[in-house]
């Protein structure tokens, strides 16, 4: 696993649906349960959990990254809506993943600096009413093959001018739950952080929602 998704010059463990959990979440025959549950309701057709590692150093340029990518990496902690999938060259952005919500469960102990995932307040208003603007006219069908690159990177500038980013340090026993247009990413590795050598280490789960787009895309 580590030959496939340790990346930045192995200070980035991105391992997508890396963890053995259940379609109900649970991991060793330990259950899934807590606030978050309790906010979102059981399901039964979880992923695998992506398992999301930093280490000391982090970020160091990813493998095919140019220095503007990386910058972005370093500078704007990689800040991005889940969902919106790069293709082509050069590379496009387009809406092929939909989730209900992204849950987050941190599974080791760090110092504050430990590359925490970082988000922007308010910024799910104004990158949902972007995609509505995008997509909200369309048929579903078309989401996928649709380019929002531009509506997408006019959202997010925005976003960097007036929202407020907020670094959000966790430890075992916590969750985050985020909403699925929410702006995110992950801060650099502070000089003087501590850590085990299991790194920062964070379950994320992310299904996929079994709404209509036009559901999902107005959510409250």
């Amino acid at each position: 696993m580590k030959e496939q998704w340790l990346q930045c010059e192995g200070t980035w463990f991105v391992g997508v649906d890396a963890l053995p959990s259940t379609p109900n979440g649970a991991v060793g025959g330990v259950p899934l349960q807590g606030p978050a549950l309790e906010r979102i309701g059981a399901r039964e057709d979880l992923h695998p959990a992506q398992l999301s590692i930093t280490y000391p150093g982090y970020p160091r340029p990813r493998a095919g990254e140019n220095e503007a990518a990386f910058r972005y990496r370093r500078n704007r902690d990689a800040a991005h809506m889940d969902g919106l999938l790069a293709d082509g060259m050069p590379k496009r952005r387009f809406l092929r993943e939909r989730h209900d919500w992204i849950l987050g469960l941190p599974l080791t102990e760090t110092s504050v600096g430990a590359s925490p995932l970082v988000v922007w307040e308010g910024s799910h208003h104004i990158l949902q009413g972007a995609m509505i603007d995008a997509l909200g006219n369309l048929p579903e069908a078309l989401w996928p093959e649709t380019d929002i690159t531009d509506v997408y990177q006019t959202a997010r500038n925005t976003v960097f001018k007036t929202c407020r980013r907020i670094p959000l340090f966790t430890r075992p026993g916590e969750a985050v739950l985020l909403n699925p247009f929410l702006l995110h990413g992950v801060a650099p590795w502070e000089a003087g952080t501590t850590a085990s050598l299991d790194g920062r280490m964070v379950a994320y789960l992310r299904p996929e929602s079994r709404e209509s787009g036009a559901v999902w895309i107005r959510q409250k």
